[in-house]
């Protein structure tokens, strides 16, 4: 059951607009705002309405220490801003894992954040990935390995 009030409701006005054939059978979603801070959420939030960003990253390390499955694609997610209004709705289309170093440069470009490079990328998500390891107790490495999470806006409100 979704906790959020307002994110059911926009599940329920999704769910309204398919075939009673395609909602049979539909996971649950999950319920979330872009990174570790309202404005944070704000600002990729938008860049995810707009149709900017298509991809998302974070930290095996991090779903495993908040005991979350890694993301599958099929899931659903409905996308939070920082007051926690919903915003749209994502299905994931694609998900690997890969060390942080060898992130390419494709995705960095999906995330649609900064100047969309993977130089960019790099620092911003350095910063954020030592941040969320230090609040669980590790340090960022190389190597960490980074859940690369493509998707596809299917629902926003009018």
């Amino acid at each position: 059951m979704i906790e959020n009030k307002r994110a059911a409701a926009l599940w329920a006005d999704y769910l309204a607009t398919l075939p009673a054939s395609e909602r049979a059978g539909l996971p649950e979603p999950e319920v979330w705002g872009f990174g570790d801070s309202p404005e944070m959420a704000d600002e990729l939030g938008a860049l995810v309405k707009q149709g900017i960003k298509t991809a998302t990253a974070d930290l095996v390390w991090i779903t495993e220490y908040e005991s979350r499955p890694v993301p599958k694609a099929g899931d659903y997610s409905v996308i939070l801003d920082g007051a926690g209004d919903p915003l749209c709705i994502i299905q994931t289309t694609e998900v690997t894992v890969t060390p942080y170093e060898d992130v390419p440069a494709e995705f960095a470009y999906d995330e649609g954040e900064g100047d969309r490079s993977l130089d960019y990328w790099r620092q911003a998500h350095w910063r954020y990935f030592s941040r969320r390891c230090a609040d669980i107790g590790r340090k960022p490495t190389l190597t960490m390995p980074v859940i690369c999470e493509r998707f596809k806006m299917v629902y926003r409100p009018k």
